[in-house]
């Protein structure tokens, strides 16, 4: 079984939920990978202004040092990242033998209505258009484990379990 688990899709669908979940069902580590984020991005993102790859490098390199430190500890962990282009998942996922893709998939209409939902989340519902715009879902060759959002939380952290062999 992978021991390390990055959990990806558009802002909204569901990531932070799913993952700390997750994480518990596996006694694993937890990281939300909103909290690397540069606080620069912090603030371009709430002022409705989309990240550049520039934006996102370091905040990507965070994240992979994390896996790799979990790595070299011997440990499990469960991490949230957007991941939304095939070269962000090339650099947190990589060759990592131990680390598996979910992607966490649902309709722009869906996520819309769960965006306008939430309170105190720095990512504006403007900016799901770039979100979906930007989105690489992931290819065969990435062995992604995906998920419809649809159900409940704990529907889709069974869904992935059964899905890991865990």
């Amino acid at each position: 079984m992978k021991t390390i688990i990055v959990v990806m899709g558009v802002s909204g669908s569901g990531k932070t939920t799913v993952a700390a979940m997750l994480a518990g069902a596996l006694g694993a580590r937890f990281l939300e990978g909103d909290d690397v984020h540069p606080r620069a991005n912090v603030e371009k993102m709430k002022s409705g202004t989309p990240l550049t790859d520039a934006d996102r490098l370091p905040w990507l390199q965070s994240i992979a040092r994390e896996i790799d430190d979990w790595r070299a500890q011997g440990e499990k962990g469960v991490v949230t990242c957007s991941a939304l282009k095939r070269a962000y998942r090339a650099i947190i996922v990589g060759d990592r033998p131990e680390v598996a893709l979910v992607y966490l998939r649902g309709s722009r209409e869906l996520i819309q209505h769960r965006m306008a939902a939430r309170h105190e989340h720095f990512m504006p519902v403007g900016l799901l258009d770039s979100q979906f715009a930007t989105l690489q879902q992931p290819e065969p060759d990435e062995h992604p484990i995906i998920v419809d959002v649809h159900g409940g939380p704990s529907d889709i952290v069974a869904e992935i379990m059964r899905r890991l062999g865990a």
